[in-house]
C-alpha cells in the first residue's frame, strides 16, 4: 500500500471502514496503481478479500504486491485470498462441460447479461463460516475492472446489477466492503461506459479518479487524483467534499504534491 495515500484518505489498515463501496477511475491514464494500493491495503488490515482480477495474470498483481510489502501467495494459501483469474479462466471456461457452473459462464452462454455465476462466485468466497478458520475482519470484494465485462458483451445494466448485489450482500449484509475499477471512456462517445460509470458514482461512498494531464506527458508529474467523499443517492449534497492532487509513481511508491508543488517547478 502506498502511505501517502492512506494520509490523503485519512485511513490506516487498522482503522478502516467498513460497509462501503469505493469507486476507481481512470481517464486518459492508467489507475492500476490504485487497485495494488487497496489490495495490499485490506491484506494488511485482515481481510477476506475476493480479487475479481480480469486484466492481469496473478503472477503480475503478486509481483506488485511484494514490492508493496504482501504476498499474494501467502495470502492464498492460508485462505485470505481468493482470487478469480480472468485471463486464465476466460480459456478454462471453453474447455469444461456446459452442464459444470463457472464464474464467466456467460462467455458460453447466449445470453451475455447472465451474471449470477459470477455473483455466486464472490458469495461463495466471503461468505462467513463458523468453523476453525482464522477469523478475519471482514469481507471485502476488489474488481481489476468492471469495464472488461462490457467489453466482453455484457450490458452495463448487467454490470450495474451485480454490483448491487454483490453491494447488498457484502457491504450491508456483512458490513464488508467493495472496490471496483472502471474506465472513463472520455471525450469518445461510449455510452455503455458512461452508464456504468454514472450508475457505480451515485452508489459509491468514495471516488477515487486518477486522469491524465492535459498538458501531455512529464518526468515529474505522471497525473491528478482526484478524491471525492460523497453520500451514495444523495448527490450534490453540503456532506459531499472533495481535493485534487498531482501524483508521480516510483518504484514502490507514490508521492502525491499540490499542483504547483512538484519538482519539476520547484
Amino acid at each position: 500500500m502506498f502511505p501517502e495515500l492512506n494520509n490523503l484518505l485519512n485511513t490506516t489498515p487498522e482503522g478502516a471502514e467498513q460497509g462501503k463501496l469505493t469507486l476507481l477511475c481512470d481517464a486518459k491514464t492508467d489507475g492500476s496503481f490504485l487497485v495494488h494500493h487497496f489490495l495490499s491495503f485490506y491484506l494488511k488490515a485482515n481481510c477476506k478479500v475476493c480479487f475479481v482480477a480480469l486484466v492481469q495474470s496473478f503472477s503480475h498483481y503478486n509481483i506488485v504486491g511484494q514490492k508493496l510489502g504482501v504476498s499474494l501467495t501467502a495470502a492464498r494459501e492460508r485462505g485470505q485470498l481468493v482470487v478469480l483469474e480472468g485471463l486464465k479462466s476466460a480459456v478454462d471456461v471453453f474447455f469444461r462441460p456446459r452442464e459444470e457452473p463457472h464464474p464467466l459462464q456467460f462467455l458460453r452462454s447466449a445470453n451475455a447479461g447472465d451474471l449470477q455465476p459470477l455473483y455466486a462466485f464472490v458469495r461463495d468466497a466471503l461468505q462467513p463460516v463458523d468453523s476453525g478458520e482464522a477469523a478475519w475482519r471482514c469481507p471485502v470484494l476488489l474488481v481489476d475492472d468492471l469495464s472488461v465485462l462490457l467489453s466482453l458483451g455484457v450490458g452495463p445494466v448487467a454490470v450495474l446489477d451485480f454490483v448491487h448485489y454483490c453491494r447488498a450482500t457484502v457491504c450491508q449484509e456483512w458490513k464488508g466492503n467493495v472496490v471496483c475499477l472502471v474506465h472513463d471512456s472520455g471525450d469518445t462517445e461510449d455510452e455503455e461506459s458512461d452508464v456504468l460509470l454514472n450508475g457505480l458514482s451515485h452508489q459509491s461512498h468514495l471516488i477515487l479518479r486518477a486522469e491524465g494531464l492535459a498538458t501531455g506527458f512529464c518526468k515529474d508529474v505522471h497525473g491528478q487524483l482526484r478524491i471525492l467523499w460523497r453520500r451514495p443517492l444523495q448527490p450534490n449534497t453540503h456532506q459531499d467534499r472533495s481535493l485534487t492532487y498531482q501524483y508521480k509513481i516510483q518504484d514502490k511508491s507514490v508521492s502525491f504534491f499540490a499542483k504547483g508543488m512538484s519538482p519539476a517547478v520547484l
